[in-house]
């Protein structure tokens, strides 16, 4: 399964997760959390950290979202989650 980076129109892809999250974090710009000012980067990260450290209801208050996105991004956490292997997306972004 080819993983592609869905920030903005960059459309690079790779060969697993680990090495499209590395690539959200070296190759673009930090993401300033809507809901508390945290700086962190962009893509599955600030998703991440959104859906982490705030409720359903300050993220869609801060971005404005509807259901619809909430649902995309949950969905698109747990695609990740299944299959991103910490310990290798760690030494990724080491390098």
């Amino acid at each position: 399964m080819a993983w592609e980076c869905g920030i903005e129109d960059c459309g690079a892809t790779f060969e697993d997760a680990e090495t499209a999250i590395a690539h959200q974090v070296q190759a673009h710009e930090r993401h300033e959390c809507g809901v508390c000012g945290t700086i962190v980067p962009d893509g599955y990260l600030a998703i991440r950290h959104v859906f982490s450290e705030h409720s359903r209801a300050e993220y869609v208050r801060a971005y404005g979202a509807g259901a619809t996105a909430v649902r995309e991004r949950e969905s698109l956490l747990e695609d990740i989650d299944a299959e991103v292997d910490k310990q290798v997306l760690a030494d990724a972004l080491e390098k």
